[in-house]
Formats: C-alpha cells, structure tokens, sequence
C-alpha cells in the first residue's frame, strides 16, 4: 500500500465519522510555513507529536503545579497536570465525535510557557517586566518561536489558537479548544482538591455539602458526574456546555479552593520566597545580558528580541530546580580551589 493513502485514508475516515462541528485535518487553516504532508500523519497528529517530543514538555516534569518541589511521590507536577487534561478532554472529544487528535494537540501544548513555582513564577515575572506576562502567550511563544534554537514548531493555526485561549477568558476558534479551556479547570480543581486532601491542608468532611451532593465525594465521582454532564449537555451542539447545576458546583469548588488553598498560608508559605529568587534572576540577567545562554544572545542579534523578553523566556522555561541552582550559583560565593 502506498503510504500516502494512509493519510488519505485518515483524512476521509474523519470526514465520514466526526460529527459537523468537528474540526477536520483536511481543513486545517495551515501553518506560517508550508511543508509537505506527512504520508502518515494527519497535520493535527504532527502537532501532537511535536509536542510531545519537545523539550519544553519534558521540563514540565519539573515543574510545580500547587505545591513547590513536593517530597512526596504522588502530588501532581505541571507534566501530570497536562496529561490529566488531555485525558479528560480525550474522553469528551471522542463522545462528541470531535477531533481527539486536534484536542489532544492542544492539551499537550497548553502549558509549555508556564513558569518554574507555577502561578507564584507567572505572577513575578508579570509584575517585574515591563512587557507583562502571561503564561498561555508564553506556551504559544514556546511552539511559534523558542523551540529548536529558534525555528519553533511550526504548528497549525488552529492548535496554537487552542493554546492560546485555554484561559478562563479565552475563546477557542474550535469546540476541541474549547473542550481543552474546560478540561484544564476539571483537572486542576479535582487534582488540586486531591492533593490538598492528601497534604491534609482540607479535609474531605470540610468540603461544603451542596458540591458534594452535586459531584460527589471523590474523585473518581466528581471526574466521572462532570464528564458525563458535558457530553450530556453537548451532544448535537456547535457548544460545549454543563448544566446549570454542575457548572454552580464545579466553580463553586473552585472559588472554594482559592480560598482555603491557593490562598492558603500553609500551603503557599514558600511562594514568596519563590517570587523573590524569580524578580533576582530577572534582575541579575537584565544587568549580566551577556550571561545568558548564547542561543538567547542570538535571538536578540538575529532576530531583534528585546532583552526584556529574552530574559523572561530564559527563566520560565527553568524547571524549579535549575531555578534553585541557579540562584545559588548567583548569590553563594564558591569555595576557592587550585585547577
């Protein structure tokens, strides 16, 4: 068989299967720069792919995603956050008969510009540079500008809209981002209320009553109401939606969760210092232009990049501890030795 059909044969199985608001590969609004079609990949299973080997994505395993650099083996890291997003919004994708390769892409890719510390980084970095920041623009400066020294990821418009717009106030140009902007606050609020139980910050008794009896005690209840309710609420629709009550529930936990756990002094009492060592690195790098890494120095020279954002691109795609080591090797003086 001609590998080439393989492709076409994707491509029409799509068009024969998916429902009338999916987004089909064959449709796609392309990339910034033309290449030729895989002979086996639809354009969105290339994206997914990209992703997945970048090396962005695999620094997400080093990354705080509520707790900073946990001890414990089983809280969740930026990497496992992502992929518990994917799973749900895979699932969701599927019922619908919507592009699971286009969701998945996304979900991979939404938070490949996050910060080391999590949102404590994303918040120091905003308020110190003068260009702001945010973390869903930085992922998509990640796949357009920053991977592969330079060239990025070429990706198609519309996982890099996805991408984009996975913030509360984004709004996705396709249900699949759409249903990846709505699986990134399934997984959090679930995953984080997990943790917080395990970190025995809230206790599962604490949690009021009225999101219980919507959702359920665990997680296994809460994941498997919500999922059900938005393919429920969804089918046959250009919308992905949740009933009135689950929607009520879901960010009635959320709001909860900013106040007894985002907000917590317990849980977030290092988050200060994390802000301090990331305003000093910035600082530092700003003023020692010429420590950064030389593939950073190009893209000022070649590319005509401000330091500014040279220099916020260099730290958040630190992990948290090359963070840490970094700082140290800053600010610690090195015991003298003879080479």
């Amino acid at each position: 068989m001609d590998n080439l059909n393989l492709r076409l044969m994707q491509e029409q199985m799509e068009k024969d299967s998916l429902s009338e608001y999916a987004a089909l590969s064959i449709n796609t609004l392309g990339r910034d720069k033309k290449e030729k079609p895989c002979d086996i990949r639809t354009d969105y299973q290339r994206d997914r792919d990209r992703i997945l080997h970048s090396k962005a994505f695999r620094r997400l395993m080093h990354k705080t995603q509520v707790f900073l650099i946990p001890e414990g083996d089983h809280y969740r890291t930026r990497l496992i956050h992502t992929l518990e997003v994917s799973q749900n919004a895979r699932t969701i994708a599927r019922a619908l008969r919507l592009n699971e390769d286009l969701t998945e892409a996304i979900a991979l890719g939404h938070d490949l510009g996050h910060t080391p510390f999590g949102h404590a980084g994303e918040r120091a970095l905003n308020g110190i540079c003068s260009l702001g920041f945010s973390h869903s623009e930085q992922s998509v400066r990640v796949v357009e500008v920053l991977e592969k020294h330079g060239e990025g990821l070429n990706l198609t418009v519309e996982t890099r809209d996805g991408i984009r717009n996975h913030r509360t106030s984004g709004k996705p140009m396709t249900l699949e981002g759409k249903i990846v902007r709505l699986s990134d606050k399934i997984a959090y609020i679930n995953h984080d209320l997990d943790d917080a139980e395990r970190a025995n910050i809230i206790m599962a008794n604490e949690i009021p009553g009225e999101f219980k009896d919507v959702l359920g005690t665990t997680s296994q209840e809460r994941l498997n109401t919500i999922v059900h309710d938005i393919i429920i609420n969804s089918q046959g629709k250009n919308e992905i939606i949740m009933s009135e009550e689950v929607d009520k529930a879901l960010f009635g936990i959320r709001s909860y969760l900013f106040e007894h756990l985002y907000r917590n002094n317990i849980a977030k009492n290092q988050e200060a210092k994390a802000e301090q060592l990331i305003c000093y690195l910035y600082d530092y790098y700003i003023s020692n232009i010429d420590k950064l890494p030389e593939e950073y120095i190009n893209m000022m020279d070649s590319m005509g990049e401000s330091k500014e954002r040279v220099v916020c691109d260099y730290i958040a795609g630190m992990t948290d501890r090359y963070a840490i080591n970094i700082f140290q090797d800053v600010i610690m003086p090195m015991s003298w030795r003879i080479y």
